[in-house]
């Protein structure tokens, strides 16, 4: 690994992996993160994202590959890592029974915050997490919306460089879910280098560049746009019809020849993974009519996030054999 690369990058991993007996969790992961960036790792439940930061974050050893967060080495510094990052997860351990000052006194102790300093981290935290009315409360009585930002606030009073979020917005509202995005804007705009794992796609559009991880395997990885514009080879068709979800099963018994790839329920509608959309349209309006299924509207539209990555996953698993064959 390059020196350069280690010192203008907050994070560089070179194939990294995990294995457990012979399952391979992580499966030689390759990518850096620049200062200052959101990087998303995005992919379903069990793709290997939280092994991943896991291991990033000095709290499980590698099997094999190594690398350097925030200067220090993945397989040997470990405690140099977790004294210069903070660290959230969905299960971030906060104390209900301790009021929400009470928490962040705790963790101040926990990182070991100069005493002079610690009256001043605590109001920032309070402001920044908009906590002012909350200060007293204990933290089981917080919903979870307010539980998430004190989790924040407490995981980065140490003013880390680099902060990982692994799954912060799992099970909350989509209005807590916003409010917490503001939050990250924040502290990025501040300098700070935020790794978020996350599995919701709308998400996935908040971040600088994004990794795609399916089945422990890097599977692309780029800017949310050029994922868009240069990761789906196919066109998306748009279709909206009556009985959506019934008109599914009509279209994936159509033979390949037919230029129809994919068909998914996205809202009210379908989007049809296509590789010609001029030349497909007719075709499926025709089929889903003498099926019984009207057609209001049938047109191309630019793929979602969501869209390129049930395409990615397809076309990874028509190009590779089942991982289970390959573990070792």
């Amino acid at each position: 690994m390059a020196a350069n690369e280690s010192s203008s990058n907050a994070v560089v991993v070179r194939e990294l992996e995990r294995r457990f007996g012979n399952f391979v969790a992580v499966n030689r992961v390759s990518f850096s993160v620049a200062q200052g960036e959101i990087f998303g790792f995005l992919g379903p439940n069990g793709a290997g994202k939280s092994t991943t930061i896991r291991m990033m974050c000095g709290i499980l050893a590698p099997t094999g590959g190594g690398g350097t967060v925030a200067g220090y080495d993945i397989r040997t510094q470990p405690e140099q890592i977790k004294a210069n990052i903070g660290y959230m997860s969905q299960r971030f351990s906060l104390y209900e029974d301790l009021t929400v000052e009470e928490n962040i006194d705790f963790y101040s102790g926990i990182y070991r915050i100069p005493r002079e300093k610690k009256q001043a981290r605590k109001e920032w935290v309070i402001e920044m997490a908009g906590l002012e009315r909350h200060r007293h409360s204990h933290a089981g009585t917080l919903s979870g919306g307010w539980k998430q930002r004190l989790a924040l606030g407490c995981a980065i009073l140490h003013e880390p460089p680099i902060l990982f979020l692994d799954e912060p917005t799992s099970g909350v509202d989509p209005n807590s879910r916003r409010r917490f995005w503001d939050l990250i804007y924040e502290l990025s705009g501040q300098g700070v280098t935020v790794f978020v794992t996350t599995h919701y796609m709308d998400e996935a559009e908040h971040c600088d560049r994004l990794a795609l991880i399916y089945r422990g395997e890097l599977i692309a990885i780029g800017t949310p746009q050029s994922l868009k514009t240069d990761g789906i080879a196919e066109e998306i068709l748009e279709v909206i019809c009556e009985r959506p979800q019934d008109a599914i099963e009509v279209i994936e018994k159509t033979e390949p020849a037919e230029g129809i790839r994919s068909v998914a329920l996205f809202g009210q509608g379908l989007h049809v993974v296509v590789p010609d959309a001029g030349a497909a349209a007719p075709v499926l309006q025709r089929l889903l009519e003498q099926s019984g299924y009207p057609v209001s509207r049938i047109e191309p539209i630019a793929p979602s996030m969501e869209d390129v990555f049930v395409s990615l996953i397809e076309w990874h698993d028509r190009s590779h054999p089942p991982l289970a064959e390959v573990r070792r």
